[in-house]
């Protein structure tokens, strides 16, 4: 090794020697220094295991000096076993280092001392300790006292044993959608976004961190032109968003509102539903997969439930043909996932709720023949959060909870509920133990209510009074624990709780109106001109509304048209004369202060002068005009006779 690094030298040497006498210099600075790094990890090493043994000594005499008697019998012993067992690693690491194997490096101890605390509770069979010490009087879970142990369970115990209370109700804000029925609410997953659709055709956006306490929505669109919107919902993901309206066309739509995707309309005059590309007749209802970000599916009027997919626009991915008892084509009117996304439920027109398992389109998973009465609207079917609980509201005036592992009978059902609109909600709220849904009333007859229930005895726990009109649209969002309800005179309410909610509302109700701005026009271009000389130099306008006055009381730089003319004059004005050419002419050439009240003197003054001097038609035809002759009229001549001078021929 030395004899070879003895050669590099040398063969160095003579190579600077050959550079020096070519260019003229004899070396270049310093060499580098070479390491050795495995040395340095050994040395580093030993010096770790040495410091952590002389710290463990250290703490051992700290803790006999301070500690009782009784606390010399137990931990003296813990701690020599703990020696023993750092020793023996020590050992270890020793002979190995000697024989010149590092895999046993890892189980040694290396880093600050372990606490004696910490130390008692590990065993004996801790291999390495990761991480800093803890600190000195630190017991971990032992360190509250029992009093504030015991009042945080009570707490806890109350909180869980009363749900009613985690109900965010105590604050509400009021959005106007406008003033007819909104039939459908929409949130994000992030909550930051709200949208709202309803019998007006519109939807609204509503940005919660965007708004002040206006309110206002920052934009409003018409996706559908003419046709009332039936469900709004974003994807999982956010950034999309299904609308469904009465027409046999969904549309996607990003978060701005413009459009990403329209479903294809299909064939009315096929018979099989199956075998066209798209529905043909109103939709009802749809909603997104859960776990697939580019599924959804929908529901119509044409007796069939369809899943699409967001990049293939020209077919739907699969069909599901709900089917009566008899075998014949029913409408289903609502639709939505189970919450894994395996199982694809819809309600019908007859009182059924058939489920499919969302890869078998053929025949039902579960089917339950009279769920509601027949002829009434099933509005809505919701699954609980943890996937075996269904929640139906009926148009029967009812709410029923029913098993999917035992779906032949409801579980739970409560009826009075009064429900006049075919999207009516219900849901599950974010601890999945209360079951929400809204109630319908006649103009002027009472205020629509939005009623909780319990959802393992199914008792009318709380209510809201919400406003003077039906609660069609419900939802409780899991991560702002807010609630959006939709009504039929067009109104968007949240209720939040300051505690219990986060974001959403709360970020709006903070920030103060905008100031209104007048809408101010410029007179004229101002141009600023610094280093201009003072004798050009132009005023600066100090106020841009001030100077807008005063050229409104000026007529020649605000424009003002000339009023029209009233009594007599001439030249077509009275008096004051406007700024046009002709009104100058009228005002300094043609002014003729004569009054001619007698048109015929007025023509003959110029006769005279005309016969003596003419200048324009009598030159023109003095050899070819005849000279005329006039008759004078006899006093004896009758009246009746023809004159003579007609009697002459020319």
């Amino acid at each position: 090794m030395d004899s070879k690094r003895g050669d590099d030298a040398t063969g160095k040497t003579s190579d600077d020697g050959d550079i020096a006498s070519v260019m003229g210099f004899s070396g270049f600075g310093k060499k580098a220094r070479t390491f050795d790094l495995d040395a340095i990890f050994e040395q580093t090493r030993r010096t770790a295991i040495e410091r952590s043994q002389r710290v463990l000594e250290r703490q051992k005499e700290i803790e006999m000096k301070e500690e009782g008697e009784s606390s010399k019998s137990v931990k003296p012993s813990v701690q020599s076993q703990r020696e023993k067992a750092a020793s023996s690693r020590v050992q270890k690491s020793d002979s190995s280092s000697d024989s010149g194997s590092d895999s046993d490096s890892d189980s040694e101890l290396i880093g600050p001392p372990v606490p004696p605390q910490h130390a008692a509770q590990q065993g004996d069979d801790d291999d390495e300790l990761v991480g800093p010490p803890l600190p000195l009087g630190y017991t971990g879970s032992t360190a509250h006292s029992d009093d504030d142990d015991d009042e945080e369970g009570e707490a806890q115990d109350d909180d869980d044993d009363n749900p009613v209370k985690r109900i965010p109700d105590t604050h509400e804000i009021t959005l106007q959608h406008g003033t007819k029925t909104v039939s459908a609410l929409g949130l994000d997953p992030s909550g930051a976004r709200l949208v709202s659709g309803g019998y007006d055709y519109d939807v609204r956006f509503w940005d919660f961190a965007g708004m002040d306490q206006a309110l206002q929505a920052f934009r409003s669109l018409q996706p559908c032109e003419c046709h009332q919107i039936k469900a709004l919902q974003y994807s999982i993901t956010g950034d999309v968003m299904l609308v469904v309206s009465g027409n046999a066309q969904a549309k996607v739509l990003d978060r701005d509102g413009f459009s990403v995707m329209e479903c294809v309309k299909g064939d009315q005059y096929i018979v099989d539903m199956a075998n066209t590309k798209g529905h043909t007749a109103m939709l009802n209802c749809g909603c997104w997969h859960p776990k697939i970000k580019e599924e959804f599916m929908t529901c119509s009027n044409d007796g069939t439930v369809r899943t699409w997919d967001l990049n293939s626009e020209k077919k739907h991915k699969s069909v599901f043909k709900p089917r009566s008892f008899q075998g014949k084509k029913v409408i289903p009117t609502c639709c939505t996932y189970s919450r894994d996304g395996k199982l694809i439920a819809a309600g019908c027109q007859d009182g059924t709720i058939q489920i499919w398992d969302r890869n078998l389109s053929v025949h039902t998973k579960f089917h339950c023949r009279q769920a509601h009465t027949p002829g009434s609207d099933t509005s809505c079917l919701s699954f609980s959060y943890d996937g075996t609980m269904l929640a139906s509201r009926g148009g029967d005036d009812t709410l029923k909870m029913w098993d999917i592992r035992n779906f032949r009978k409801p579980v739970n059902g409560v009826s009075g509920l009064t429900n006049y609109f075919s999207m009516t909600d219900c849901c599950f709220s974010p601890d999945d133990k209360l079951l929400v849904t809204g109630t319908s009333v006649k103009k002027d007859e009472g205020n629509g209510k939005l009623v909780f229930f319990d959802r393992i005895s199914f008792q009318r726990v709380y209510e809201i009074d919400v406003t003077n009109a039906s609660v069609v649209r419900c939802l409780w969002h899991p991560k702002l624990n807010q609630i959006m309800v939709g009504t039929g005179n067009g109104l968007v309410k949240v209720y939040y709780d300051p505690v219990k909610s986060h974001r959403g509302a709360k970020l709006c109700v903070v920030k103060s109106k905008r100031k209104e701005k007048h809408a101010e026009a410029l007179t004229q271009d101002y141009i600023i001109t610094p280093h201009a000389l003072p004798m050009f130099r132009e005023a600066r306008q100090r106020s841009t509304r001030k100077q807008l006055e005063k050229d409104r009381l000026d007529p020649k730089k605000s424009h003002k048209p000339e009023p029209p003319v009233s009594g007599p004059g001439r030249g077509g004005r009275v008096a004051a004369h406007g700024g046009t050419l002709s009104s100058f002419i009228v005002k300094n050439i043609a002014l003729d202060k004569t009054d001619d009240s007698n048109p015929r003197e007025a023509i003959l003054r110029h006769a005279k002068e005309a016969s003596e001097n003419p200048y324009w038609i009598a030159p023109a035809y003095t050899e070819t005009q005849p000279e005329p002759v006039f008759a004078e009229e006899s006093e004896d001549e009758e009246p009746d006779q023809e004159p003579e001078w007609k009697k002459r021929k020319i």
